[in-house]
């Protein structure tokens, strides 16, 4: 079990961070992870604050690729994105200096870093932030007005929930009421998009989707055998009369394709275009199941409340629980895990012994009845 990770604040040695922190806040400013699960994750905290500071003007800062997974949601008044070199963007917003200068005429008051990272925190200070509130964690405490301990154990991090832990953040402001559980939200422009993907695939509406998501971004470690992935997709197909869909990002499209080409059934891989992350939240929404590695979509599935079979292998489940109902885990024990390692440097025996067996009864567990 996660254990709970309430923050042990202290404050830096700012000569206005007693009066900033009992001021009221206008102008509030998130910087949000950069990761598709955490930023997942993040939402229960995100919901918290927006109900506490229900009459501030809240931005949020991240990555634009990540924007859609916030679509439809009422969390904030407004998104900004880190610089990039898109051409079509103004040449000030394309350097770091200059984005937090737009941030400073913008005149926050309340900077939040769920971002654990250095330049975070940097953004913040040049950007004139007078309250900085976040972890003190990659060398960045004394950019910070307050400074939020993570546990830690022998110098090493204890794995919890980035739940709790996002929550923990929320606490430390005031907020209350701190959901336990993630929440997302799809747009008209979402469904239609899935609409046209089934009826190009000759889906029946009555017909239930089982989704396989073999891919990670995290790297090859994370991911369990498209072999087995295919068996297990067949054994659905064959048991539910289910269609088979296979997830896929921009860089997955190769092990996608070696899934559907293991597999007896036919099965439609996401991969012409591939599907963005607005209407992958969205087809999740609507499947029957999906099996999964440990990556972003296994948390859309939660959001959502869709049944989900996660397997994990090298990386600790402590720190993305959820205790969804929904959800089953399946990992094996092995000597030299989990090793939170990108690629394996052994056998990938973490992986290897998780057996089509293994993720078909849980998958079976979880089957819905009324299909």
């Amino acid at each position: 079990m996660a254990r709970s990770s309430e923050p042990n604040p202290t404050r830096a040695s700012d000569p206005h961070a007693a009066g900033v922190a009992n001021a009221k806040p206008a102008r509030i400013l998130v910087v949000l992870p950069n990761w598709v699960g955490d930023v997942v994750l993040a939402t229960p905290a995100l919901r918290a604050l927006r109900n506490h500071y229900a009459d501030q003007y809240i931005a949020f800062v991240l990555k634009s690729h990540l924007a859609p997974i916030l679509s439809g949601g009422d969390w904030m008044n407004e998104m900004l994105f880190w610089p990039s070199r898109d051409s079509s963007r103004p040449q000030r917003r394309r350097s770091f200096l200059g984005f937090a200068a737009e941030l400073r005429e913008r005149r926050f008051d309340l900077a939040i870093l769920l971002a654990n990272s250095f330049r975070s925190a940097l953004l913040a200070r040049l950007a004139g932030i007078k309250r900085r509130v976040g972890y003190d964690r990659d060398g960045r405490g004394l950019l910070l007005t307050d400074k939020l301990l993570p546990e830690r154990a022998d110098g090493k991090f204890v794995p919890v929930s980035m739940i709790r832990y996002y929550n923990a953040t929320a606490r430390y402001l005031g907020c209350r009421e701190c959901p336990d559980m993630p929440e997302l939200f799809t747009t008209p422009q979402d469904e239609a998009a899935v609409d046209e993907a089934l009826a190009r695939a000759g889906i029946k509406p009555d017909q239930p989707i089982v989704v396989l998501n073999p891919g990670a971004s995290f790297g090859p470690a994370k991911c369990w055998l498209p072999e087995r992935f295919a068996e297990v997709g067949d054994r659905l197909a064959e048991r539910h009369h289910a269609a088979v869909m296979i997830s896929c990002g921009p860089k997955e499209i190769d092990v996608a394709r070696a899934v559907a080409g293991r597999m007896r059934h036919k099965a439609v891989v996401l991969d012409n275009p591939v599907m963005g992350l607005g209407p992958s939240k969205a087809l999740i929404r609507r499947a029957a199941m999906l099996v999964t590695n440990d990556t972003g979509p296994r948390h859309f599935a939660n959001a959502f409340g869709t049944p989900v079979v996660t397997i994990f292998g090298p990386t600790d489940p402590q720190w993305t629980a959820t205790n969804a109902r929904k959800e089953r885990l399946v990992m094996v024990p092995v000597d030299c895990g989990p090793c939170m390692k990108r690629k394996c440097p052994l056998d990938h025996r973490c992986m290897t012994r998780v057996t089509s067996d293994m993720v078909v009864a849980k998958a079976e567990e979880l089957w819905p009845t009324s299909q």
